[in-house]
């Protein structure tokens, strides 16, 4: 898997060189619980043709060992994302296989972590009239990932083990009035592997490298479903928007959630644009709470 994946970076680099455009971008991904930093890269070497690679670096202050109560990862988690898009006007092809890096376990009960997989996604134009700007999207996703790490069971035993997730979504884009779009989907998860009794998983993989969910938070809790919608605000002339997203999940190994985001992206110059944003995530409960915010520059030659 790593060969594969510096093959990948080795050839979206290689083709940058004639690329039509290139983009690049810088984001910051901060709360009390973790900070997150993401830099990437976007090329255009043909027509019908994007391809990039996105590198990660995560240092989370919250996940701890359930056995040992210990945090899981002293040391940040490193991992690389090499996402092609093939678009064929009336449809779209979007893959993106993804890294975790091993981790050391600061307990030597449990083993090194590490993940990798792939995700899908199929997006077609149900409606396309560019003159007068409107369009509905449907899009269809599946995912894949497999994690080597530790499963936790009810009553305290625990495995060294593989483990392998599947995400299968759904959503639906649609404009109006080239003023406002709205966007609604949802997400289901399978664990072939089996989740009964399985009380939580020592994992260094993000959850939403399998669907995103409507929320900047790291989510390491195996997860049953999310539903979630977002509503925009477009001023195209302009190249801005501003817009509120809402998405609830439920999961296996905690409470379930809900997540607010409301945010504002915007063209700084005629290279340069921005994304800002506030997310606000809580249990059902009101017991687990975090305030997130999210940055965003990407810069276009």
């Amino acid at each position: 898997m790593k060969k594969f994946i510096l093959f990948l970076t080795l050839f979206a680099v290689a083709v940058g060189a004639q690329a039509r455009t290139v983009d690049v971008s810088a984001s910051y991904i901060g709360a009390s619980q973790f900070d997150q930093v993401r830099a990437g890269a976007t090329i255009a070497p043909m027509l019908n043709l994007l391809a990039g690679v996105e590198a990660k670096m995560i240092h989370d202050r919250t996940l701890k060992d359930p056995v040992s109560g210990k945090r899981a990862f002293e040391n940040p988690i490193y991992s690389v994302n090499v996402p092609f898009r093939l678009d064929f006007d009336l449809l779209k092809v979007n893959i993106t296989p993804f890294y975790y890096f091993k981790s050391k376990s600061e307990d030597p009960r449990f083993q090194d972590a590490s993940a990798f997989g792939v995700s899908t996604q199929l997006v077609m134009a149900l409606q396309d009239d560019e003159v007068n700007d409107l369009y509905t999207h449907a899009l269809i996703g599946v995912s894949y990932a497999r994690q080597e790490g530790t499963v936790f069971y009810d009553g305290g035993d625990f495995s060294n083990t593989s483990y392998s997730q599947m995400a299968y979504t759904l959503e639906l884009y649609k404009n109006f009035f080239r003023m406002f779009g709205f966007q609604a989907g949802a997400s289901v998860f399978q664990y072939p592997d089996g989740i009964t009794g399985v009380a939580g998983l020592r994992g260094i993989m993000d959850q939403q490298e399998l669907a995103f969910s409507q929320t900047f938070d790291l989510v390491h809790d195996l997860t049953k479903y999310t539903v979630g919608a977002r509503v925009t605000r477009m001023w195209p002339d302009n190249n801005a928007t501003l817009y509120l997203g809402y998405r609830f999940a439920e999961y296996y190994t905690a409470d379930a959630e809900h997540s607010f985001v409301v945010g504002n992206s915007f063209a700084a110059t005629r290279s340069v644009s921005a994304d800002i944003a506030y997310n606000h995530v809580r249990s059902i409960h009101n017991e687990n709470k975090r305030d997130i915010f999210y940055a965003r520059l990407v810069f276009s030659f």
